[in-house]
C-alpha cells in the first residue's frame, strides 16, 4: 500500500533537535522500507514455499497473515513503548530482532518455525515504525525540514512496496523463496551501523493499557483463525473473538488512558477513515494476495514474471501520492478521497473481465487503475482525519488507522485465500466483487466529509 499510510505513526512531541539529521533519517528510511517491504515481498514466493514446505492454501495465508497480526495488533501499544525505552533504543532493538526472525524465516525447516518466526518479525516491526519516525522528528528541530524530511522516510515505504512484488520474484527464481528473508541482514546490519551515528533518545513516560492490548490481539487472532480454517473450530474462534471483543471494549471505556479511545469514533472523519482505510487494505492487499496466486497457479508464470506483472500497478504509487496531496491542497481533501475512490472501483469492475486467456499486458494494464485510486485517496484520507483530532490525540488515532488496515489487510487475505482454496478463477471474481462493494459503500460515506475550506 502508499506509503503515507504509516506517516503518521503514534510517537510523542519531539525533543529539541540534538540527533545528526543525516544518518537518523537514513536509519529510519531504511527501517520503515523493510517493515513494509516484507508485508508485498512475500506474495509471489507464496507458491514456491508451499511447494517447498509442503503446505497448503490455509497455511500460505497464515505465512502472510502471522507477520501482519502481529504487527497490527502490536501497533495500538508501540508508540507508547518507544516513549517509555527511547527512540533510538526501541529502534536498535527492533532492527535487531528483526534481522534474527529473518534469519530464522530463510533457514525454517518447516512451516510451523516458519510461522513463528514470521510473527516474530511482525512484532519487532511493530516496534521499530513508531521509533523510525520518532527519530526523524528528534533529529529535525524546524518544522519545515521536518516535514520534508516525514516526506522522505514516507517515500522510503512506497518505494519499497513498489520493488516487494519485483524483488520477491525475482529473488525467488534466481534463488530460493529463502532469498526474500535472507536480504533483510545486510540492510538490517546497515540500518545499525547508521543508528551508530545518532544519539541516544531520551525517554518519556507513556501509559500502556495492557489488558486493552491482550484483549484486542485474542480478537483479531481468533477471528482470522475462523477465516482460514473454518470447519467446527471456526465456531470456537468466532466465540472467542466475540468475547474478547466485548471484553476490549469494555476495558476500553474504563481505562484512564485506553489503548483506543472510543470516543474518537464520534468524529465523523475519524469514523470514515477509518472505514475507507479499510476498504482500501481490503482491495490493495487482497488483490496483491490473490493475482499472485493467479498468475502462477492458473497462468504458469514464474515467480518473476508474476513479480513483474505488478511493475505497472506498483510503479506509481509514489507520483501519484504526490499528486493527490497537491490536488487536496487546492480543493480540499473530499475530492481527491472520493475520486480516489471512485477509480479504485471501477478498476475492481474492469479487473472481472480477467482470465486465462486475457493478454499479460491487458492483465497488467487492468491492474493500474486500483493502484491510481488507492494512491490518490490514502494520503487525503490520513491527512482529513489529523486535521480532526486534537493534537494530543494524533499520534493515537493514526495508530488505530494503521492498526485497522493492516487488520482489515489480513482478514481479506483469510477470506480470499480461503475462496481460492476451492476454486481459484471464482474465488478472483467473488474477491474482486466483495472489494468493489467495500469501497463502493465508503466512497458514499466519504461524501459525509467536509468539502474545501474557505481560505
Amino acid at each position: 500500500m502508499p506509503s503515507t499510510d504509516l506517516a503518521e505513526a503514534p510517537v510523542a512531541a519531539p525533543s529539541p533537535a540534538r540527533t545528526p539529521p543525516g544518518p537518523a533519517l537514513a536509519a529510519a528510511m531504511l527501517g520503515f522500507a523493510l517493515i513494509t517491504l516484507d508485508t508485498s515481498v512475500v506474495n509471489v514466493a507464496l507458491p514456491a514455499i508451499g511447494a517447498d514446505l509442503r503446505a497448503g492454501m490455509s497455511g500460505l495465508q497464515w505465512v502472510v497473515d502471522a507477520y501482519t497480526l502481529a504487527f497490527a495488533a502490536l501497533l495500538l501499544s508501540s508508540g507508547a513503548l518507544a516513549d517509555r525505552v527511547g527512540a533510538s533504543r526501541a529502534y536498535g532493538i527492533g532492527v535487531v530482532v528483526f534481522a534474527l526472525a529473518s534469519a530464522a524465516c530463510g533457514l525454517a525447516p518447516g512451516l510451523p518455525a516458519l510461522l513463528a518466526a514470521r510473527a516474530v518479525q511482525g512484532v519487532a516491526a511493530a516496534v521499530m515504525l513508531p521509533a523510525s519516525l520518532a527519530l526523524v522528528r528528534e533529529a529535525y528541530g524546524d518544522p519545515g525540514r521536518r516535514a520534508r524530511a516525514v516526506s522522505l522516510w514516507a517515500a522510503g515505504g512506497t518505494v519499497a512496496v513498489a520493488l516487494g512484488p519485483v524483488a520477491g520474484g525475482a529473488l525467488t527464481t534466481a534463488w530460493s523463496w529463502r532469498g526474500i528473508f535472507f536480504v533483510n541482514l545486510p540492510l538490517g546490519l546497515l540500518a545499525l551501523a547508521l543508528l551508530s551515528r545518532v544519539a541516544r533518545s531520551e525517554r518519556r513516560p507513556a501509559p500502556l493499557d495492557l489488558p486493552g492490548q491482550l484483549t484486542a490481539m485474542a480478537a483479531l487472532g481468533a477471528l482470522t483463525f475462523a477465516a482460514i480454517e473454518g470447519g467446527r473450530e471456526a465456531w470456537w474462534a468466532l466465540g472467542l473473538a466475540g468475547v474478547s471483543f466485548a471484553a476490549f471494549l469494555l476495558i476500553e471505556s474504563r481505562r484512564r488512558h485506553p489503548v483506543v479511545p472510543l470516543g474518537l469514533f464520534r468524529n465523523t472523519a475519524v469514523a470514515v477513515a477509518v472505514a475507507a482505510g479499510s476498504a482500501n487494505s481490503v482491495a490493495f492487499y487482497g488483490m496483491l494476495f490473490v493475482f499472485s496466486l493467479f498468475f502462477q497457479q492458473v497462468l504458469g508464470l514464474s515467480a518473476l514474471a508474476a513479480g513483474l506483472m505488478f511493475l505497472p500497478m506498483s510503479g506509481l504509487l509514489a507520483g501519484v501520492n504526490i499528486l493527490s496531496a497537491r490536488v487536496a491542497a487546492r480543493y480540499g481533501a473530499r475530492l481527491p478521497i472520493v475520486l480516489g475512490q471512485a477509480v479504485a472501483v471501477a478498476g475492481l469492475l474492469g479487473l472481472l473481465t480477467v482470465d486465462a486467456h486475457t493478454s499479460r499486458v491487458a492483465q497488467a494494464l487492468l491492474l493500474v487503475p486500483l493502484a491510481l485510486g488507492a494512491g490518490f485517496s490514502l494520503p487525503p484520507l490520513i491527512a482529513s482525519m489529523m486535521e480532526a483530532v486534537p493534537a494530543d490525540r494524533a499520534g493515537t488515532a493514526a495508530g488505530l488507522l494503521n492498526a485497522v488496515r493492516q487488520t482489515a489487510g489480513a482478514l481479506a487475505i483469510a477470506v480470499f485465500g480461503s475462496l481460492a482454496a476451492a476454486s481459484m478463477e471464482s474465488a478472483l471474481r467473488t474477491s474482486l466483487l466483495i472489494s468493489a462493494s467495500f469501497l463502493a459503500l465508503t466512497t458514499l460515506l466519504s461524501l459525509r466529509l467536509p468539502g474545501r475550506r474557505g481560505r
